[in-house]
């Protein structure tokens, strides 16, 4: 990660699996940014100020000063900030049509399912304050049944479109949890393979690293942590 320098992209982070995504492509693209903490469990997203650059109040959001036209842009949504820095870098992101379309459609896979059902099956499996019984099995299956598509997916591939690209950069902060989603990576042998394979990138630790302590720190079955990460809603 730069340090604060002129032209580089606000990154509004905490370290969970959407945000790695954004700091795993700033660093496979070797652009400078600058990271602005949101303590999510302390209610950052809340504030106005982030509020008015992510109106889903979620991040990672990013404010980049070297826009389109040389004019500032706020993205929001972590899919969308992968295929903006894809086009403005030209990199990991493919301008043939074709191509492209491939990347896209993993990382609406994953941005459509992959990571919400996970997250669901985190929530229900490690953070709910009582035992759903159906809920633990029915978001657990259905991890299980999406990464059977992931792992028959990679079987005749190294990545999931062709080349490394976003897609892949989508994926994997939320298969490397797989452990506490209920799943045994031995029974996904090409996810595995993947996996691995991206896990030893540089660009890939240096963005899995970024603000690490913050997150060993934030203690998600603290009843106030989850009041305010579970218990949002809409503020007037």
């Amino acid at each position: 990660m730069a340090a604060t320098e002129q032209g580089a992209i606000d990154l509004y982070y905490w370290p969970t699996p959407n945000g790695w995504k954004i700091t795993i492509m700033l660093e496979e693209c070797g652009l400078p940014y600058t990271i602005h903490p949101i303590n999510i469990g302390k209610g950052d997203q809340f504030k106005p100020e982030f509020l008015a650059i992510s109106p889903n109040n979620k991040m990672p959001a990013i404010v980049d000063p070297d826009g389109p036209g040389g004019e500032p842009i706020s993205v929001f949504e972590s899919g969308a900030i992968l295929q903006y820095l894809g086009r403005k870098t030209g990199k990991f992101y493919p301008s043939d049509e074709r191509r492209r379309v491939e990347v896209e459609q993993w990382l609406f896979w994953q941005m459509g399912g992959f990571g919400p059902m996970l997250g669901q099956t985190h929530h229900f499996r490690i953070y709910a304050p009582e035992q759903v019984p159906y809920a633990v099995q029915r978001y657990t299956n259905e991890t299980n049944r999406l990464y059977g598509v992931l792992d028959k997916r990679l079987a005749d591939r190294e990545f999931v479109a062709g080349d490394y690209s976003i897609a892949d950069m989508a994926i994997m902060p939320w298969a490397k949890l797989w452990e506490r989603q209920g799943q045994n990576i031995e029974d996904f042998p090409n996810v595995k393979r993947w996996l691995e394979a991206l896990l030893a990138r540089p660009a890939v630790k240096r963005g899995l690293d970024v603000n690490a302590a913050d997150r060993a720190a934030t203690n998600l079955r603290d009843p106030a942590v989850q009041a305010v990460l579970f218990g949002q809603r809409a503020r007037s």
